[in-house]
């Protein structure tokens, strides 16, 4: 908030930065700014300076900057000092014979300060200045005594510390009368050549009893001879009876139980003749625009007499009228309603009026602003390469009554779910996205954005960022040959492990008499392992092996893929390496997962050196299935997927703790005890929650910042004399669990208890009949007042004596008189006491 006083000079100053630079723009909340403010705005900043400011100059100033990467406002509140503006809906409430009574409301700017009074002036209709009459903090005032038929003004103003502000004053005279003021102003409805159609409006006051009627009344122009032509109860009449081409003067008067009012005369004459006007129609503006969701109103004037017939089209066809559209007429205009505009309240309307006289059409442009359509589809590729593609696309069918600002591209791996923006400044209807992850097949989306918002996107076919050549595909044959000798001749056969290799579409066995060859066509991954020549005569047999290593990528992970450790968001997974490793070390493992309710995969992690790894921030109830890639130098093998799992935790939330019990009971504490709960919901208990509750209050508040793990607490902080019931909630793993049974209601004081007993307990006196005893107060009185002490004997041949003290908790421990007392009077013997100065001795004077 700025304050600053009143014929001061304001000045305003504020950075701005954006790229693109920013157009500026300031405006007023409530208010248009002075025309005589100087703006000045620039790329850089904005300034606004207003010179020699008022009370009108207050208000909420706006600055908005805008570029096509989006819209920012800042508000910045003035007030100045100054005198208030004048007090509002003055008004006369009652007149009387002798009184008026004046009512208003607080001004609209109080120029920054309190008001202190209003301040009621009158003048006569004779005079010109104004005199006061009264000042009052309220918001009425009753003027009285006033001279009955006086006719005066009134005015109101409001002061503050600054001064007194403009006046809030009546338009017309006030006559103080009990009879009622004039009439409102009176109007022509309608003329023909024999009667004049006249409406007019009630007076402000009916002079405090009910108006009965109206008189109307009428004289030829130019004539002082007024004579009544109609009495009517309404506020319109149809005076008839007139000469055709007379030319009339009008009045009309109000009429209650005290009398009548002074003549409201009609501001010019009438002459009774037919009027004939040409059917016309003229819109103000030749197109409106409106925003969907939004109302709009179009009143557009009309004239012609006799009335015209009015008829609306859209777009070349009758206007169709719903409870949202509709057409209603008055006096002089047609009006045109549209509720919650739609897309397809825009277009072309047209209206006709038309009478005997002739017919005139007109036509009005609705345009709606929204959101624009999406653009043209679909997205074509261009120049696609191993790291970027290029775009097209076509501009939207509809833009939203309003030009097209951007677009904004987006793209995603088909592999994920997640959309990533591109750019969302693109300027034409093409785009050269780059930095593309070689072999990747991407997913495209472009959105049209204007200023009202952005529209639905259209998404393009999937496609790979890769060269639009293909490497030339081949296989591998490999070979085993050995040399034969022997005498006879060997017989020669081929193993795989164990098992004999035959002629297949792929293997091929061609021996001879001294060559043994074994040819594998195409060779793949399961061709590698030990081979085994076996050469076999009558002089023995000879076994020749041959280790063979295909180079590929790995194969499929051992099974199974076990999940284990499944909470509500995490699991861990292990897995055992490949059977066949293609040839070459494994350098790592990629895991990826994905719900069962979709088809896309996502990468968990893409460097996983050991054969276990724990997945984290999973969604709690989601099912979720998991697989492992074995990766070497040669590329990523085939996958290894585990069963669905469903994440939750495989245990619940605690039970409620038990038997809950209240100790040490301060003014401002008291000590909370409990005992474990019954159940733990399968996981160890992590700490407790204390809550408590006022008996005055309805809400639970919590009492211990940090975790209690122990099965006591210290509540502090206890409003003296108030009471409190607790509750007390175990927490696990899974969450806290349900709250114990609240206990009953403890009241926050210091502890008080039956009070300690009298010391001092003594016999003062006794006689044959009585016993005179005193004591002190208790050491200690229970925490509470004492109410009074009680007194105890035993009545035998000798009286034994004790003393209670008594609070309101009962009675205290007493205290007994040590040795027996006997009620007897007493016997002392003669006892004289000397003053000391006797001791010494007297001298007297003789005669004295």
């Amino acid at each position: 908030m700025i304050n600053i006083r009143a014929a001061s000079t304001l000045r305003l100053f504020v950075p701005v930065r954006g790229r693109p630079a920013p157009e500026v723009k300031w405006g007023k909340a409530e208010g248009e700014i002075k025309e005589t403010a100087q703006i000045d705005n620039t790329g850089s900043y904005a300034s606004l300076v207003i010179e020699n400011v008022d009370r009108f100059d207050s208000g909420k100033y706006t600055l908005t900057a805008e570029n096509v990467s989006g819209v920012k406002s800042v508000f910045i509140s003035v007030r100045v000092l100054d005198s208030p503006s004048p007090p509002t809906n003055f008004l006369i409430k009652e007149i009387t014979k002798n009184s008026v009574t004046l009512t208003w409301e607080p001004p609209l700017l109080d120029g920054g300060s309190k008001i202190k009074h209003y301040i009621v002036e009158k003048r006569e209709s004779t005079r010109k200045v104004y005199s006061t009459i009264t000042t009052c903090n309220k918001m009425s005032c009753k003027v009285e005594p006033l001279p009955e038929g006086g006719i005066f003004f009134f005015r109101v103003l409001a002061e503050n510390e600054y001064g007194v502000g403009l006046p809030a004053k009546t338009t017309e005279p006030i006559k103080i009368s009990e009879k009622p003021q004039p009439p409102g102003k009176v109007s022509v409805v309608d003329v023909t050549r024999s009667t004049v159609t006249l409406s007019w409006e009630k007076p402000e006051h009916d002079g405090g009893s009910r108006i009965s009627h109206y008189e109307v009344e009428l004289a030829p122009k130019e004539s002082d001879t007024w004579s009544v032509c109609a009495s009517v109860k309404g506020l319109e009449t149809v005076v008839s009876n007139l000469l055709k081409g007379e030319e009339y003067q009008f009045r009309v008067v109000a009429v209650n139980d005290k009398g009548k009012s002074d003549p409201r005369q009609l501001a010019q004459s009438v002459v009774a003749k037919d009027l004939v006007v040409e059917p016309s129609v003229r819109p103000k503006v030749s197109s409106y625009s409106v925003q969907v969701g939004y109302d709009l109103k179009i009143e557009v004037p009309i004239a012609g007499h006799p009335k015209p017939t009015i008829t609306w089209t859209k777009d070349g066809a009758a206007l169709k009228q719903t409870t949202r559209v509709n057409v209603t007429e008055s006096a002089h205009h047609t009006i045109l309603t549209i509720k919650d505009a739609t897309r397809e309240d825009g277009g072309m309307y047209s209206i006709n009026v038309s009478s005997d006289l002739g017919s005139k059409d007109a036509t009005i442009e609705v345009i709606t602003l929204d959101k624009p359509g999406p653009p043209i589809g679909p997205v074509k590729f261009e120049d696609i390469s191993a790291e970027s593609i290029t775009l097209n696309w076509e501009t939207p069918s509809y833009t939203g009554g309003c030009p097209v600002s951007n677009y904004v591209v987006e793209k995603r791996d088909t592999t994920t779910t997640n959309w990533v923006v591109v750019s969302a400044t693109v300027a034409r209807t093409t785009l050269k996205v780059a930095n593309l992850k070689t072999g990747a097949e991407y997913q495209f989306r472009v959105y049209a954005e204007n200023r009202y918002g952005k529209s639905y996107a259209i998404d393009s076919e999937p496609v790979v960022a890769q060269y639009p050549f293909q490497e030339p595909d081949y296989m591998i044959t490999f070979c085993l040959e050995a040399s034969v000798n022997g005498k006879p001749i060997p017989t020669a056969q081929w193993f795989k492990g164990d098992v004999e290799v035959e002629n297949s579409a792929r293997a091929e066995i061609k021996n001879t008499d001294f060559k043994a060859l074994l040819v594998v066509k195409d060779a793949i991954r399961v061709d590698g392992g030990q081979y085994s020549l076996v050469l076999t005569n009558v002089a023995g047999t000879k076994t020749i092996p041959f280790s063979v290593k295909v180079l590929d990528r790995p194969g499929p992970s051992e099974g199974p893929l076990t999940v284990s450790n499944v909470t509500e968001e995490k699991c861990s997974l292990s897995w055992l390496p490949p059977r066949h490793d293609g040839g070459a070390t494994i350098s790592h493992y990629v895991i990826q997962k994905r719900e069962t309710s979709r088809l896309a995969w996502t990468v968990v992690s893409s460097d996983c050196g050991a054969t276990m790894f724990k997945v984290t921030k999973l969604l709690k109830g989601n099912e979720y299935i998991f697989r492992v890639m074995a990766v070497n130098k040669y590329g990523v093998g085939e996958p290894l997927e585990s069963a669905p799992v469903i994440m939750r935790n495989p245990f619940v939330p605690p039970g409620s703790p038990q038997e809950l019990e209240i100790t040490n009971i301060t003014r401002d504490s008291m000590t909370v005890c409990w005992n474990r709960p019954e159940t733990t919901g399968g996981s160890d208990i992590v700490g407790y929650i204390i809550e408590k509750r006022d008996r005055a209050g309805v809400r639970w508040t919590k009492c211990n910042k940090r975790r209690v793990t122990d099965l006591r607490f210290r509540v502090t902080g206890l409003t003296e004399d108030h009471e409190y019931e607790f509750r007390v909630s175990a927490e696990n793993a899974a969450g806290m669990g349900q709250p114990s049974p609240p206990t009953l209601y403890f009241k926050a004081c210091d502890p008080t208890f039956e009070p300690g007993c009298p010391s001092n307990v003594h016999v003062v006196d006794t006689t044959k009949d009585s016993i005179s005893l005193a004591w002190h107060r208790p050491i200690y009185d229970g925490g509470c007042e004492i109410q009074g002490y009680a007194v105890e004997i035993t009545k035998a041949d000798e009286e034994e004596v004790r003393i209670c003290a008594i609070n309101k908790l009962g009675v205290g421990e007493p205290t007994e008189i040590q040795g027996i007392v006997k009620p007897m009077d007493k016997v002392d013997p003669p006892e004289m006491i000397l003053d000391s100065e006797l001791r010494k001795g007297i001298v007297v004077r003789a005669g004295g």
